[in-house]
């Protein structure tokens, strides 16, 4: 596997770039099904403390920056970014702090800021999500109970398998760092500021990312379109690849 400026990446196809930006129990091979599928060299990167990318600092400004210079290492001035989950949030970090190098914005999945406004939500949800680690139970075992309840209720197993694996490997210290630092992302205000083109795809059974909260930021948002994929849970990507790259590869083939 292939390493720039500390970040282990996956890449397939041709053409203009799609940097691919995935979710907080993913790696690199959790933007697999879309490789050779559009119509873009997609290059797919495990985020700093994943696989084997070097660790890094893990707030929406360190990942913005990690992505700058993983850019600069692969001799890009700008890309297509698609970000699914928190890896749409840093998408739209990344935007707002450098919209010069942005072609196109993919979220999926996503959503324009952390939950509650009342900072008990964030305790809250960070003490659910730790319980189990704190019970004990190792990264492995969580990740088997978790994969399921983040997929769609059609989602086959091999879905389930696939999501379950990146996420069991996650170190345990760089899971409780990437919760903590999901809680602080706020850019709801700025939501309109991204004016290049975007593609928000939605789930109609996504609990993290809601398809109406996504419906919204896509109204707030100058050039964007909306899809919603019926059926679809969470990892939407992986869930319904055939809607997905169909999605994407009309969208860039309308940019091209």
């Amino acid at each position: 596997m292939p390493i720039l400026a500390g970040i282990d990446y996956e890449e397939a196809g041709s053409g203009p770039a799609a940097i691919c930006l995935h979710g907080i129990g993913g790696d690199a091979t959790s933007f697999g099904p879309q490789f050779g599928a559009l119509p873009a060299r997609v290059i797919s990167w495990s985020m700093p403390g994943y696989r084997q990318s070097l660790p890094g600092k893990l707030t929406f400004g360190g990942l913005s920056g990690a992505l700058e210079r993983f850019m600069d290492a692969l001799g890009l001035e700008d890309a297509h970014i698609v970000g699914h989950s928190i890896g749409g949030m840093i998408a739209q970090d990344f935007a707002l702090r450098h919209p010069a190098r942005v072609r196109s914005l993919a979220l999926i999945g996503t959503t324009p800021a952390f939950g509650g406004r009342d900072p008990s939500f964030a305790e809250a949800f960070l003490k659910d999500r730790l319980a189990p680690l704190d019970a004990g139970m190792s990264m492995a075992e969580m990740a088997r109970a978790a994969a399921p309840l983040v997929c769609g209720p059609d989602a086959p197993p091999e879905v389930h398998a696939a999501v379950e694996r990146p996420m069991a490997n996650v170190p345990e210290p760089v899971w409780r760092d990437i919760l903590a630092c999901l809680t602080t992302f706020n850019r709801r205000e700025e939501t309109g500021k991204l004016t290049m083109p975007a593609c928000l795809i939605a789930g109609s059974e996504d609990r993290n990312a809601p398809a109406k909260t996504m419906e919204k930021m896509a109204a707030a948002m100058p050039d964007a379109e909306y899809h919603l994929i019926e059926g679809a849970g969470h990892m939407i990507n992986q869930e319904a690849p055939e809607r997905v790259n169909a999605i994407l590869s009309a969208f860039y083939g309308r940019l091209a």
